[in-house]
């Protein structure tokens, strides 16, 4: 079993990741958490364990990776790397925001995850096109925890089209799931699909 811990470090952590990891296990506490609790990981994740098999089965199923709250943290580390680490924070920002019950409450969420995610003048806006862009301005005039599902499902496409085939092939993940040097099934099989999409390179899907 590689054994998760419960603690993290700030941002540098995801800088010194490839200096700390080792063979022993996957330590949870050099991963890099942000956030409110909306756009952070500390909603979904508590102290957990994986085994190898778990994260070799990333390499072959983006489903199990984003349904892995370890997998998320090493997929939002890599994401980090590649200025992007926008996306998987808006869905988990949406996700958070579909547990909540609170009708004030989710009103104030659905205003902070438009106004930093979907608002054009955000850094952190995310790549919506324009359809789904008109959906979620129609649907913040009276917020509901689904407001976001059109636009949750297109960014969850676009990392899975773009981001998830180079995340199988990275140092990261190779070194994670113990693999040796060369290209992974699953990246062959999803590069056909990619966008092309970066930071600093934005565009409709």
């Amino acid at each position: 079993m590689a054994a998760v811990g419960g603690n993290s470090t700030g941002a540098g952590g995801a800088a010194d990741q490839g200096k700390k990891k080792g063979n022993a296990g996957v330590e949870h506490s050099e991963l890099c958490e942000t956030g409110n609790g909306l756009d952070g990981l500390d909603g979904l994740d508590g102290n957990a364990e994986c085994s190898l098999e778990e994260i070799r089965s990333w390499g072959s199923s983006f489903d199990k990776l984003m349904r892995s709250p370890i997998g998320r943290k090493f997929f939002r580390e890599f994401l980090l790397s590649e200025y992007s680490d926008e996306n998987i924070a808006f869905w988990l920002a949406c996700e958070n925001l579909k547990r909540e019950s609170n009708s004030e409450k989710i009103e104030e969420d659905a205003r902070y995850i438009y106004d930093r995610y979907i608002s054009t003048v955000s850094e952190k806006e995310v790549s919506l096109d324009s359809r789904v862009r008109e959906i979620v301005n129609r649907n913040m005039v009276q917020p509901t925890p689904h407001t976001f599902d059109e636009a949750q499902l297109q960014i969850y496409t676009l990392m899975h089209r773009d981001s998830y085939p180079r995340f199988v092939n990275s140092e990261l993940y190779r070194r994670v799931a113990r693999l040796g040097t060369g290209t992974t099934g699953a990246s062959n099989q999803e590069q056909d699909g990619g966008t092309g999409k970066s930071k600093g390179k934005k565009g409709t899907t």
